[in-house]
């Protein structure tokens, strides 16, 4: 089997307004039942509109529903996530985006790394969280 691309796209698309012409996904299911979602923003998934700009909670509140749509759509959901990874474009973003994140990860008990980086892709984007997850088996 090869592994699953969930929501192909390529970046003419998602970014017109740079000169890029990458093919990636949303989401990859590897081999032994991993699902690895790319970084996710505040972001509508079909229209790539961004949301929410300057608010860290609601683009926290945004990046957490795109994640728990896109493990649905992989076949796993939230309490399968083993990683996290947040990006963070300001220090003092930081409890609002944890506060949000820890209610859709409450007794998941993920190890996470948190990092403060100077930008994100795009300037109105000012949380960006990237999620490592398994398949379950039947019956788990």
């Amino acid at each position: 089997m090869a592994h699953k691309r969930i929501r192909k796209f390529n970046t003419r698309e998602t970014y017109p307004e740079q000169s890029l012409d990458n093919d990636l996904s949303q989401g990859v299911v590897a081999r032994g039942a991993m699902v690895f979602l790319r970084g996710q923003v505040a972001q509508d998934l079909d229209t790539r509109e961004s949301l929410h700009v300057g608010d860290a909670g609601k683009q926290t509140t945004k990046v957490m529903e795109n994640i728990n749509l896109l493990l649905e759509e992989a076949g796993s959901c939230m309490d399968h996530v083993c990683r996290i990874v947040v990006y963070l474009t300001d220090i003092r973003y930081r409890d609002a985006v944890y506060q949000e994140m820890g209610k859709w990860l409450k007794g998941v008990h993920p190890c996470s790394t948190g990092l403060v980086v100077p930008a994100l892709a795009r300037p109105e984007w000012i949380v960006e969280i990237e999620v490592t997850a398994v398949i379950p088996d039947e019956g788990s």
